[in-house]
Protein backbone atom coordinates (compact mmCIF):
# COMPACT_ATOMS: atom_id res chain seq x y z
CA UNK A 1 0.00 0.00 0.00
CA UNK A 2 1.37 3.51 -0.65
CA UNK A 3 0.41 6.10 1.58
CA UNK A 4 0.41 9.83 0.07
CA UNK A 5 -0.34 13.02 1.40
CA UNK A 6 -1.70 16.29 -1.03
CA UNK A 7 -0.53 19.57 0.05
CA UNK A 8 -2.07 22.10 -2.16
CA UNK A 9 -3.91 25.10 -1.05
CA UNK A 10 -6.41 25.08 -3.60
CA UNK A 11 -9.80 22.43 -3.64
CA UNK A 12 -10.02 21.42 -6.88
CA UNK A 13 -6.55 20.48 -7.02
CA UNK A 14 -7.35 17.70 -4.05
CA UNK A 15 -10.19 16.41 -6.11
CA UNK A 16 -8.41 15.90 -8.97
CA UNK A 17 -5.45 14.27 -7.83
CA UNK A 18 -7.43 11.76 -5.10
CA UNK A 19 -9.64 10.95 -8.25
CA UNK A 20 -6.95 9.96 -10.27
CA UNK A 21 -5.01 7.68 -7.44
CA UNK A 22 -8.41 6.38 -6.98
CA UNK A 23 -8.34 5.03 -10.17
CA UNK A 24 -5.21 2.83 -9.39
CA UNK A 25 -4.64 0.01 -6.69
CA UNK A 26 -2.64 0.09 -3.61
CA UNK A 27 -3.15 4.12 -3.38
CA UNK A 28 -4.50 5.23 0.27
CA UNK A 29 -4.81 9.37 1.03
CA UNK A 30 -3.68 9.39 4.49
CA UNK A 31 -4.74 13.69 4.83
CA UNK A 32 -5.30 16.56 2.21
CA UNK A 33 -3.11 19.25 4.06
CA UNK A 34 -4.48 22.79 2.55
CA UNK A 35 -1.11 24.58 3.69
CA UNK A 36 2.48 23.27 4.43
CA UNK A 37 2.81 23.78 8.19
CA UNK A 38 -0.47 21.39 8.40
CA UNK A 39 1.38 19.28 6.24
CA UNK A 40 4.72 19.79 9.02
CA UNK A 41 2.28 18.79 11.72
CA UNK A 42 1.19 15.89 10.49
CA UNK A 43 4.60 14.55 9.03
CA UNK A 44 6.23 14.93 12.74
CA UNK A 45 3.85 12.13 14.00
CA UNK A 46 3.15 10.28 10.87
CA UNK A 47 5.14 8.65 8.00
CA UNK A 48 3.59 8.74 3.96
CA UNK A 49 5.59 7.17 1.28
CA UNK A 50 4.52 9.90 -1.16
CA UNK A 51 4.10 13.48 -1.25
CA UNK A 52 1.66 15.98 -3.84
CA UNK A 53 3.17 19.47 -3.22
CA UNK A 54 2.29 22.51 -4.67
CA UNK A 55 4.41 25.24 -4.75
CA UNK A 56 2.99 28.52 -4.38
CA UNK A 57 1.05 28.52 -1.49
CA UNK A 58 0.61 30.81 1.79
CA UNK A 59 2.60 30.88 5.23
CA UNK A 60 5.26 28.82 3.90
CA UNK A 61 6.31 27.94 -0.22
CA UNK A 62 6.56 24.62 -1.57
CA UNK A 63 10.22 24.31 -1.76
CA UNK A 64 10.91 25.95 1.81
CA UNK A 65 9.00 23.18 3.30
CA UNK A 66 10.46 20.44 1.28
CA UNK A 67 13.75 22.20 2.49
CA UNK A 68 12.81 21.42 6.34
CA UNK A 69 12.14 17.69 5.97
CA UNK A 70 15.40 15.97 7.27
CA UNK A 71 14.36 12.80 5.58
CA UNK A 72 11.57 13.86 3.03
CA UNK A 73 9.54 11.22 1.38
CA UNK A 74 8.84 10.51 -2.40
CA UNK A 75 7.91 14.09 -3.63
CA UNK A 76 6.26 14.81 -6.83
CA UNK A 77 5.29 18.52 -7.58
CA UNK A 78 2.47 20.12 -9.01
CA UNK A 79 2.23 23.56 -10.00
CA UNK A 80 1.18 25.79 -12.35
CA UNK A 81 4.73 27.24 -12.53
CA UNK A 82 7.24 25.72 -14.72
CA UNK A 83 10.02 28.37 -14.07
CA UNK A 84 10.59 25.91 -10.58
CA UNK A 85 11.44 23.07 -12.51
CA UNK A 86 15.32 23.08 -11.98
CA UNK A 87 15.36 24.28 -8.64
CA UNK A 88 13.07 21.03 -7.90
CA UNK A 89 15.21 18.78 -9.70
CA UNK A 90 18.27 20.30 -7.37
CA UNK A 91 16.10 18.87 -4.78
CA UNK A 92 16.02 15.41 -5.70
CA UNK A 93 12.12 15.26 -6.05
CA UNK A 94 10.92 12.74 -8.08
CA UNK A 95 9.15 14.57 -10.98
CA UNK A 96 7.34 17.79 -12.02
CA UNK A 97 3.90 17.71 -12.84
CA UNK A 98 2.71 20.92 -14.66
CA UNK A 99 -1.24 22.19 -13.85
CA UNK A 100 -3.25 21.10 -15.92
CA UNK A 101 -2.07 17.94 -16.40
CA UNK A 102 -3.85 14.27 -17.63
CA UNK A 103 -4.24 11.01 -16.42
CA UNK A 104 -1.27 9.42 -18.23
CA UNK A 105 1.49 12.08 -17.38
CA UNK A 106 -0.05 11.71 -14.10
CA UNK A 107 0.85 7.68 -14.23
CA UNK A 108 4.19 8.24 -15.23
CA UNK A 109 5.16 10.30 -12.34
CA UNK A 110 3.55 7.39 -10.36
CA UNK A 111 5.52 4.57 -12.24
CA UNK A 112 9.00 7.17 -11.40
CA UNK A 113 7.70 6.96 -7.96
CA UNK A 114 7.08 3.65 -7.43
CA UNK A 115 9.76 1.98 -9.41
CA UNK A 116 12.88 3.47 -7.82
CA UNK A 117 14.21 2.36 -4.22
CA UNK A 118 14.86 5.79 -3.39
CA UNK A 119 13.51 6.41 0.44
CA UNK A 120 10.73 4.32 -0.01
CA UNK A 121 10.31 2.55 3.34
CA UNK A 122 11.71 -0.92 3.46
CA UNK A 123 10.09 -3.57 5.51
CA UNK A 124 11.32 -5.64 8.06
CA UNK A 125 10.09 -9.31 9.58
CA UNK A 126 11.64 -10.01 13.16
CA UNK A 127 14.11 -6.63 12.49
CA UNK A 128 15.92 -8.37 9.53
CA UNK A 129 14.92 -6.04 6.34
CA UNK A 130 12.87 -7.22 3.43
CA UNK A 131 14.37 -6.71 -0.16
CA UNK A 132 11.84 -4.37 -1.55
CA UNK A 133 9.61 -4.93 -4.30
CA UNK A 134 9.38 -2.29 -6.93
CA UNK A 135 6.15 -2.19 -9.31
CA UNK A 136 5.00 -0.51 -12.15
CA UNK A 137 1.04 0.53 -13.51
CA UNK A 138 0.40 -0.92 -16.98
CA UNK A 139 -2.44 0.39 -19.07
CA UNK A 140 -3.86 -2.86 -20.69
CA UNK A 141 -7.37 -1.99 -22.37
CA UNK A 142 -9.67 -0.01 -20.19
CA UNK A 143 -7.70 -0.96 -16.69
CA UNK A 144 -4.19 -0.46 -15.30
CA UNK A 145 -2.49 -3.40 -13.58
CA UNK A 146 0.20 -2.76 -11.06
CA UNK A 147 3.21 -5.43 -11.84
CA UNK A 148 6.19 -6.30 -9.97
CA UNK A 149 8.81 -5.32 -12.12
CA UNK A 150 11.08 -8.74 -10.68
CA UNK A 151 8.75 -10.36 -12.34
CA UNK A 152 9.15 -9.47 -16.04
CA UNK A 153 11.06 -11.38 -18.38
CA UNK A 154 11.73 -8.76 -21.18
CA UNK A 155 9.38 -6.65 -23.46
CA UNK A 156 8.63 -6.26 -27.19
CA UNK A 157 7.89 -4.12 -29.05
CA UNK A 158 4.99 -4.46 -31.59
CA UNK A 159 4.06 -0.77 -33.17
CA UNK A 160 2.18 1.21 -30.98
CA UNK A 161 2.24 -1.21 -28.92
CA UNK A 162 4.46 -3.07 -26.39
CA UNK A 163 4.11 -6.61 -25.53
CA UNK A 164 5.20 -7.09 -21.91
CA UNK A 165 6.02 -10.66 -20.82
CA UNK A 166 6.13 -11.75 -17.47
CA UNK A 167 6.73 -14.89 -15.60
CA UNK A 168 3.08 -16.11 -15.10
CA UNK A 169 1.29 -13.75 -18.47
CA UNK A 170 1.87 -11.28 -21.11
CA UNK A 171 0.29 -7.71 -21.03
CA UNK A 172 -0.22 -5.54 -24.32
CA UNK A 173 0.32 -2.02 -23.17
CA UNK A 174 -0.34 0.71 -25.49
CA UNK A 175 2.93 2.44 -25.16
CA UNK A 176 6.07 2.55 -27.50
CA UNK A 177 8.91 0.52 -26.47
CA UNK A 178 11.26 3.60 -26.10
CA UNK A 179 8.48 4.85 -23.56
CA UNK A 180 8.25 2.33 -21.38
CA UNK A 181 11.57 1.50 -21.16
CA UNK A 182 11.72 5.18 -19.69
CA UNK A 183 9.52 4.61 -17.09
CA UNK A 184 12.17 1.55 -15.18
CA UNK A 185 14.61 3.39 -13.43
CA UNK A 186 18.30 2.02 -12.89
CA UNK A 187 19.58 -0.60 -14.91
CA UNK A 188 17.35 -3.20 -14.58
CA UNK A 189 17.20 -3.35 -18.43
CA UNK A 190 18.90 -3.70 -21.28
CA UNK A 191 18.24 -3.06 -24.85
CA UNK A 192 19.28 -6.07 -27.31
CA UNK A 193 17.71 -5.67 -30.01
CA UNK A 194 15.42 -2.75 -31.76
CA UNK A 195 12.48 -4.45 -30.68
CA UNK A 196 13.25 -6.14 -27.59
CA UNK A 197 14.66 -4.96 -24.05
CA UNK A 198 15.14 -7.89 -21.54
CA UNK A 199 15.79 -8.47 -17.76
CA UNK A 200 19.21 -8.83 -17.14
CA UNK A 201 18.68 -10.94 -13.66
CA UNK A 202 16.32 -13.14 -15.43
CA UNK A 203 18.93 -13.83 -18.45
CA UNK A 204 19.82 -17.74 -18.55
CA UNK A 205 22.13 -18.08 -21.50
CA UNK A 206 23.47 -15.56 -24.28
CA UNK A 207 24.43 -18.02 -27.28
CA UNK A 208 25.60 -16.11 -30.32
CA UNK A 209 22.99 -13.82 -31.10
CA UNK A 210 20.42 -15.06 -28.92
CA UNK A 211 19.12 -14.60 -25.40
CA UNK A 212 17.79 -17.15 -23.28
CA UNK A 213 15.27 -15.98 -20.61
CA UNK A 214 13.31 -18.97 -19.24
CA UNK A 215 11.50 -20.91 -22.17
CA UNK A 216 11.67 -17.99 -24.03
CA UNK A 217 14.36 -16.58 -26.98
CA UNK A 218 15.57 -13.01 -27.54
CA UNK A 219 17.07 -12.12 -30.22
CA UNK A 220 20.47 -9.50 -30.23
CA UNK A 221 20.62 -6.93 -32.95
CA UNK A 222 23.83 -6.04 -34.38
CA UNK A 223 23.79 -2.59 -33.17
CA UNK A 224 22.86 -3.94 -29.49
CA UNK A 225 26.01 -6.19 -29.47
CA UNK A 226 28.40 -3.91 -27.18
CA UNK A 227 25.21 -3.66 -24.63
CA UNK A 228 25.51 -7.52 -24.12
CA UNK A 229 29.37 -7.87 -24.44
CA UNK A 230 29.15 -5.41 -21.22
CA UNK A 231 27.72 -8.40 -19.68
CA UNK A 232 30.23 -10.78 -20.18
CA UNK A 233 33.26 -8.86 -19.22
Amino acid sequence: MIKYLIIDDEFVAHDIIKGYCDLLPNMKLMKNCYDALEAFEYLAKDEVDLIFLDLNMPKLKGFEFLKTLPSPPKVIVTTAYKEYALEGYELNITDYLLKPFGFERFLKAINKAIGSAGKLPTPTVSGEPVPETKSIFLKSDKKYIQVNIDDILYIEAAGNYTKVFTQTEMITVREKISDLLGSFSGDDFMQVHKSFAVAVKHIKSIEGNRIFIGEHIVPIGKLYKMNVSGLLK
